[in-house]
């Protein structure tokens, strides 16, 4: 069982999951994280700003250029599998019961985000816990476009881990201990982006 916990331990905690697996380890979790129903208990942006951290302060032996297009392409594969269960599965999605990997109540914080925000919440649900996991499984779901989706799916990827790992970089290389408060610095990114988010919302719908 303590074996068990200190695994959970390395897993949910973005700095040990990189000091312990580094890069490939941080690539699968964030494909996991935004394609599978269960990813949403990974700490998606927290992995991203920690990666850049680690790169800028040299803890990460990885070039910046090649940590942010791998974890974009794994971030594009994690949401096309994503739309792919979300359109296999459909409706029957929304009748599946609760379980210790699925809450339902995840899935109708997705519908209605993108129900709020459309399409763009492809690419500003990807800085926000939860709603990054199942924005693309509902998509598929409700059977949206393909190349639309697909679209959206590279612009938003190319955007979280195009700000968010360059954000970490600089902070690695201004204040190499800036890891010790990665909850604040993910913290504020989210209630940025949404304020950002909501704010483009609400100008487009009065044009």
């Amino acid at each position: 069982m303590e074996h068990v916990t200190e695994f959970l331990k390395v897993l949910l905690n973005s700095e040990n999951l990189i000091h312990y697996g580094g890069l490939l380890l941080l690539l699968l979790i964030i494909f996991v994280e935004t394609g599978l129903f269960f990813g949403f208990i990974f700490p998606g942006d927290a992995l991203l700003v920690t990666a850049g951290i680690f790169c800028g302060s040299t803890d990460l032996s990885v070039n910046i250029y090649l940590l942010v297009i791998t974890v974009a392409l794994a971030a594009i594969a994690g949401n096309a599998t994503g739309f792919a269960t979300g359109k296999y599965f459909g409706k029957r999605l929304f009748q599946k019961n609760d379980s210790f990997f699925f809450k339902q109540r995840h899935l109708e914080k997705a519908k209605s985000y993108y129900d709020k925000h459309g399409g763009l919440a492809l690419i500003g649900g990807r800085f926000i816990p939860v709603v990054r996991t199942f924005v693309p499984i509902l998509a598929g779901a409700i059977e949206m476009n393909f190349w639309r989706f697909n679209l959206l799916n590279v612009a938003g990827a190319l955007l979280w881990s195009g700000t968010l790992i360059p954000l970490g970089y600089l902070l690695g290389r201004q204040i190499p201990n800036s890891v010790d408060y990665i909850e604040y610095i993910v913290l504020g990114i989210t209630v940025i982006t949404m304020t950002i988010l909501i704010h483009g919302t609400i100008r487009l719908r009065k044009k």
